[in-house]
């Protein structure tokens, strides 16, 4: 005797069907979000092709030696990458020293010692400056800090400095106002709000138990800071100083206002110099023959070479704590 298969109950057919569509939503997810990273990896591709491409008649033209010659001079056609190097490194420098421990310490004070009236306030203030254009910047600092600095500081400077033997050396010359150290002060006002509001935010996500358990024991706010909060959050830390040091190597605008645009490398920090942002931004539309647009291409070049072993580095360092931290 046959036996006959019972029809399928609806409740099977619609659980069915709701399993194809869900399957079929979660190909196109996969291939959407798969296709994002591969067009983000392309873009990258494409421009390091671009920029290697377009350096080749530069590195033709002066081999290794466009990074040990400081000579720019458009009109013989011999370049050299020093002195944007050189300012590029010395003011991003600057900026870190200044911006670093005064956003840490504004975050400290944010999260942990400020009323909360003034939480708000102070905290949208800090953030409101990561949203001023960098043009801005650069005409408040040519017109209100380069002045300010040229009648008061930079005057006290050399005159405290000047028997010094190192720093004698870094705070020579007249006070022009505007110069590396103008530079790096910039940079570090506009790098401040990305390092304060990282650090703060990763500060509120330590655990109140933590900070209780230290004060307990009879921990200082500053033991509990440097003893539980810092170790706790020191990957999210070095990730915004990372961001911050990024930001400061490829500023442009606000550099080339008060840094001097001046392509020689100098000991003194008073000195005017020039970034390797601040050099393509002020000549590229200037540049005439193929050398001359080659060799600012070979600068963007250098430009991105050096962010990518600062971030690499940067990772790297995470890593090992985190091994570390995990261990």
């Amino acid at each position: 005797m046959a036996i006959v298969a019972a029809p399928p109950r609806a409740a099977e057919v619609e659980r069915g069907k709701v399993l194809r569509r869900m399957a079929l939503f979660d190909f196109f997810f996969h291939n959407l979000t798969r296709s994002a990273a591969i067009l983000v990896l392309l873009i990258l591709g494409g421009v390091i092709f671009s920029l290697i491409y377009g350096s080749l008649p530069a590195i033709r033209a002066f081999g290794l030696g466009f990074l040990t010659t400081e000579s720019w001079n458009p009109v013989t056609e011999k370049f050299g990458a020093v002195a944007p190097i050189y300012g590029t490194l010395v003011t991003s420098t600057i900026a870190m020293i200044i911006a670093v421990p005064l956003g840490l310490g504004i975050a400290i004070f944010l999260t942990e010692l400020c009323p909360h009236a003034l939480r708000r306030p102070i905290g949208v203030a800090i953030e409101l400056l990561a949203g001023i254009p960098s043009i801005i910047y650069g005409i408040w600092g040519l017109f209100v800090l380069a002045p300010f600095l040229q009648q008061h500081v930079q005057p006290a400077l050399i005159s405290l400095t000047g028997d010094i033997p190192v720093l004698s050396s870094l705070f020579a010359g007249p006070p022009y106002g505007i110069g590396m150290l103008t530079a790096g002060f910039i940079l570090a006002i506009m790098v401040l709000p990305f390092i304060t509001s990282i650090s703060r935010d990763v500060f509120d996500t330590v655990p109140p138990v933590l900070k209780e358990a230290a004060s307990g024991v009879g921990c200082t706010t500053w033991e509990v800071m440097r003893y539980v909060v810092i170790p706790y959050t020191r990957v999210g830390v070095i990730g915004g100083v990372m961001l911050g040091l990024g930001r400061a190597l490829g500023e442009t605008m606000a550099v080339t206002f008060v840094i001097g645009n001046a392509h020689r490398v100098s000991s003194s920090l008073l000195a005017p110099g020039t970034t390797i942002s601040a050099t393509i931004a002020n000549e590229f539309t200037e540049a005439v023959g193929d050398v001359y647009t080659s060799a600012l291409i070979e600068l963007g070049l250098i430009l991105f070479v050096i962010t990518f072993f600062v971030l690499a580095a940067a990772r790297f360092m995470l890593m090992r704590i985190e091994q570390k931290s995990g261990a």
